[in-house]
């Protein structure tokens, strides 16, 4: 209350439009994307329980040839990267596809949130999805009997730079082409980089000719990277984390300029 309306006893009621504060509003819509990816079975199949599934199996069955090597310290790393690729790929891809579609975008360009603001709550929300991922496959890989080394700060930055690579490309994806054709390129992307990109399977065991080609993967650099940190203990990979980064830079660099909201 003023302090006119104090002396005069008077209360002014007169509204006050305006829009909130854009941190407000991208919280706000950060909290609406990321209760409707959890409401979404397929998405939560997709991002959390795939790669538990194959955390878990990979780990206790011998269907892979590590040499003296334990089996989970070398897939827990290459499962967050995978639920990493999952989350920020994948699933946005697909979702902001269809959300583009639908006339979704449209209508929430419109909004007081501007598209900018509704690109940092999209990035906000797999943030959020991809802390829930990480705590269950630590959490199972600790049982499995995983010990991890190296430092958990340059394991966190490489899986920032991881996300922001592949939610580039998730969001180039989703930006040009037609919701169907995102949706199944999409999985199939998902599919051939789970096979190639060093998750489940030691690029080692590739021709040496293809190597240097994986090896600049996103999925292999994130991979590589938490692998060096994670299974051995190393320092912040700088390869890795330069890979990253021109991934993030190119893709994001690509959206803002071939992105259709419509």
């Amino acid at each position: 209350m003023s302090t006119y309306e104090r002396a005069t006893g008077t209360l002014d009621l007169t509204p006050a439009p305006g829009a909130a504060p854009f941190p407000r509003m991208v919280l706000a819509q950060a909290g609406a994307e990321l209760r409707a990816t959890l409401r979404n079975g397929e998405q939560l199949l997709l991002t959390l329980i795939i790669p538990v599934l194959l955390l878990v199996g990979f780990s206790l069955a011998p269907l892979i040839d590590l040499g003296g090597a334990r089996r989970v310290d070398f897939l827990v790393p290459g499962v967050l990267a995978l639920a990493v690729m999952s989350t920020a790929f994948t699933g946005q891809a697909i979702a902001t596809g269809f959300e583009r579609r639908y006339g979704v975008l449209k209508r929430l360009g419109a909004t007081p949130l501007s598209r900018a603001g509704l690109m940092l709550a999209k990035t906000v929300a797999v943030l959020a999805v991809e802390v829930i991922q990480v705590a269950v496959i630590v959490a199972v890989g600790l049982a499995l009997g995983w010990r991890p080394q190296g430092s958990f700060l340059a394991a966190a930055l490489l899986i920032v730079a991881g996300t922001a690579a592949f939610s580039g490309l998730g969001l180039l994806m989703a930006g040009t082409l037609r919701a169907e054709a995102t949706l199944a390129a999409a999985n199939l992307v998902y599919l051939v980089l789970l096979g190639a990109g060093g998750v489940v399977f030691p690029l080692a065991k590739f021709p040496e000719s293809l190597r240097p080609a994986l090896e600049v993967l996103p999925i292999s650099a994130l991979t590589g990277g938490l692998r060096a940190v994670l299974a051995e203990g190393a320092a912040l990979p700088l390869v890795p984390l330069g890979v990253l980064a021109a991934w993030a830079v190119l893709s994001l660099g690509l959206v803002s300029r071939t992105f259709r909201w419509e």
